[in-house]
């Protein structure tokens, strides 16, 4: 004897559900303003960022010129999946970064402990007379085989 399905069993399992396709177009369209708006703001990186040291305050400018200030230091900067890279005479240290609300937490690179800084606010201008570094040879070294060593 075959097997009967009873009348009232779902022939899926999970939920099927049919959405009009003008709210599937909606959403769409939705979405693609959304990010579009997201990618005009820039990376999530650019700003003034402060960090609470054993040192004392520290402030940070990332700009969108690819420049990057703290103290009277200027480097240049890259972003590369869930790293920054910044530019230390003629080579590149990288560095991983996590975003969590207005925290930016970097670890890696030369440092010994992850640092986390706190959004001041948008980036300050880079003065005329502070010109952006040149960038080095494309070749990085990746966060995580970056050693303090240098």
């Amino acid at each position: 004897m075959a097997y009967r399905r009873p009348w009232n069993a779902r022939p899926f399992r999970g939920y099927v559900t049919f959405v009009p396709t003008s709210a599937v177009l909606a959403a769409l369209l939705l979405s693609l303003v959304a990010s579009s708006g997201t990618q005009s703001r820039g990376p999530r990186i650019i700003g003034t960022w402060r960090a609470e040291t054993a040192d004392g305050p520290r402030e940070v400018v990332i700009r969108p010129d690819s420049s990057a200030s703290y103290g009277d230091e200027t480097v240049r900067w890259r972003t590369v999946a869930d790293s920054v890279y910044l530019a230390f005479g003629d080579e590149w240290v990288g560095y991983i970064v996590t975003f969590r609300g207005d925290r930016m937490t970097v670890s890696g690179g030369d440092l010994e402990e992850p640092m986390t800084l706190r959004r001041a606010g948008p980036p300050t201008p880079r003065p005329d007379s502070v010109p952006v570094p040149p960038a080095p040879p494309a070749q990085r070294t990746r966060p995580h085989d970056v050693t303090g060593d240098r």
